[in-house]
């Protein structure tokens, strides 16, 4: 398939096959009621993944706040990854990145309005969400990549499938990629490939659908990322996409994400020239990445500037020993999903339909 990055390191297949052992009595002990899965009355999304490293959970994240804030009380629960605190904290657009991590912060800047809190422990966090004063009147709370907390069962799972690494084709770790068999899908209300080409056709669904085993109970959707209008990190500049190419710009697009090859195949659709920096997941910069940067974009032809992510900017904006060349250049791309095959609105209505009919009063 087009894009394939699943790579399996095999000589570890033996190390996987007891991590395996280790997973299958895990959930056996889920499934049969010895371990606890506790079920709340309030819609409760889940979106999470199987596989190790990015499929787009927060651009996914932030659809559904798009789709339901306007009609009701939305609060986002994250573990808050890489975080500098423990327990239970309920954001402010005055928190910090490390007070809640680098996700939530962005889902709280950019939606101000929405109850976004971290906890690793998930029922409390919920509980939290549902008795505190200051949110009791939450409506319906999304999960952030908790598919594997199984002390939650959530009204609505969503799993994110990427379609550049097919669960069917993964191993589990550490030989491949994920962190539970591909038949944990079965746990899914709706799964999504998310990160498609724009242009797959008819056959490549097709090849994806047959590769799934989607139960007739589970919903398929397909994703592609979209991007708005960048904007200045440093500035108030704003900066169309296609301007790119018609100026002959040298881009350097700098990511610390899971996994930033579809970012960097729709990027060269609208520049001719495109060098790239990557760093790990969630990577927090530090003086010697902004050396590194500084020398990147030093030895790029002009005109020159820097692509980053939403999520990279959160983390860029207060490092030290960036030059005033790379604070100059530096945009910010947004990326947003859409629902592909015209199936939006099908989508919306499934989602839609889940919390009416499960508020709180219902």
């Amino acid at each position: 398939m087009e894009g394939d990055m699943t790579q399996i390191r095999r000589w570890l297949m033996p190390l996987s096959w007891f991590y395996g052992l280790g997973v299958d009595v895990r959930n056996a002990l889920f499934d049969m009621g010895v371990l606890p899965s506790v079920s709340y009355e309030i819609p409760i999304i889940n979106v999470g993944n199987i596989t190790v490293g990015g499929t787009g959970k927060t651009p996914h994240v932030e659809y559904l706040i798009r789709l339901l804030a306007q009609r009701y009380r939305v609060a986002v629960l994250s573990r808050g990854y890489k975080r500098k605190t423990k327990g239970y904290i309920l954001s402010t657009t005055a928190s910090t990145m490390e007070e809640i991590g680098d996700e939530p912060w962005q889902i709280k800047q950019k939606f101000p309005d929405v109850y976004v809190a971290v906890d690793a422990n998930r029922r409390r966090g919920i509980e939290r969400l549902m008795t505190d004063e200051a949110t009791k009147d939450v409506e319906v709370i999304l999960l952030d990549d908790a598919y594997q907390h199984r002390y939650v069962k959530a009204g609505h799972n969503i799993l994110l499938v990427d379609y550049h690494r097919i669960i069917s084709d993964d191993r589990l770790l550490p030989a491949g990629r994920l962190r539970e068999r591909p038949s944990a899908s079965s746990r899914a209300s709706t799964v999504i490939v998310t990160k498609c080409p724009q242009h797959i056709n008819a056959m490549g669904f097709r090849v994806i659908l047959s590769s799934l085993n989607i139960r007739p109970y589970q919903q398929l959707f397909f994703s592609t990322f979209t991007y708005e209008t960048m904007r200045q990190l440093w500035g108030n500049g704003t900066l169309e996409p296609e301007e790119l190419r018609k100026d002959n710009t040298h881009v350097l697009l700098l990511t610390g994400i899971g996994n930033p090859r579809q970012m960097e195949q729709d990027v060269r659709k609208f520049v001719q020239h495109l060098s790239s920096l990557a760093f790990p997941d969630h990577h927090y910069y530090s003086r010697r990445d902004a050396d590194a940067i500084n020398t990147a974009l030093q030895e790029l032809p002009k005109p020159h500037i820097i692509i980053t992510t939403e999520k990279d900017a959160a983390r860029l904006q207060h490092l030290d020993g960036l030059t005033d060349e790379v604070k100059e250049h530096t945009f910010v791309l947004p990326i947003e999903i859409s629902i592909m095959r015209n199936e939006k609105d099908k989508f919306d209505k499934t989602i839609n339909d889940y919390v009416r009919e499960n508020k709180r009063n219902s």
